[in-house]
């Protein structure tokens, strides 16, 4: 039986799982219910022998603009690590699964988002499409984003996107490898994918993932401490205070100095 979701939008067609993240309240901002459905959906596309692809998408104008300040800022529970390893265990998933993870971007991409388009087998995005890494504005480090985007792009384009905040526009996105295909109309990119990758068999994905994460730097110790930093940060009461302005004010850290 298909659990109730709150958070995203599931549509099957043939070979393919559609996963629409559905906050537009929020702008698709990642919360704990977001992680726990995403895993939810995961087990079901895995669970289906029919299905081939996974396809994450956002609404028309933003994908996904990472963490949700409003639940990090608001519950006072310290529950900062299991968020981080909650999207953790996505990225990895994502990197693992015996499906094809597609994300197919359509505008903003910030943040957390930009992690799970890295951690993903192809990226689609129009025109449109930026992508930003903004978490030093707020004091906070993408520390779960940067191994699976370094594993992507490289060490010195994560590393500027990470000091710079600044986001970055598809086509040069598309230059340094974060997007495989900048295209008006993502349907066809991804109908040439399914022809092509649809021949593989599964056992045959499962064992390329597994090889080619063994040919990477990601360890469970790396992940560890990708969780540890984003943690300790995010419990910072001077990041809490970020966060918790914006979230009830929509002020920036710097509109209070």
């Amino acid at each position: 039986m298909t659990p109730p979701f709150e958070t995203l939008v599931l549509k099957e067609s043939a070979r393919v799982l559609t996963v629409t993240l559905s906050r537009p309240e929020r702008q698709n901002a990642i919360n704990g219910r977001m992680l726990v459905e995403l895993g939810q959906a995961l087990d079901l596309a895995e669970g289906d022998p029919t299905c081939r692809f996974f396809v994450l998408d956002g609404q028309p104008g933003t994908f996904c603009t990472g963490m949700d300040f409003a639940e990090a800022s608001g519950d006072g529970s310290g529950g900062e690590a299991d968020r981080a390893e909650g999207y953790m265990a996505i990225l990895r998933r994502f990197s693992l699964s015996p499906k094809v993870v597609v994300a197919r971007v359509d505008g903003r991409v910030t943040a957390g988002g930009v992690g799970l388009a890295a951690a993903s087998d192809f990226v689609l995005a129009t025109e449109r499409s930026q992508f930003a890494l903004s978490e030093a504005l707020w004091g906070l480090l993408p520390a779960c984003v940067v191994p699976y985007l370094i594993r992507r792009v490289g060490f010195q384009k994560t590393y500027t996107m990470t000091l710079s905040t600044l986001p970055v526009p598809a086509r040069e996105a598309l230059a340094f490898h974060l997007v495989d295909e900048v295209a008006d109309d993502l349907d066809e990119p991804l109908r040439r994918l399914l022809l092509r990758i649809g021949k593989l068999e599964e056992s045959t994905i499962v064992e390329l993932k597994s090889y080619f994460r063994r040919m990477w730097v990601i360890t469970d110790a790396m992940e560890r401490d990708a969780v540890d930093e984003i943690s300790r940060l995010a419990a910072a009461p001077a990041v809490q205070e970020n966060m918790r302005r914006f979230a009830r004010e929509g002020r920036f850290p710097w509109d209070a100095r």
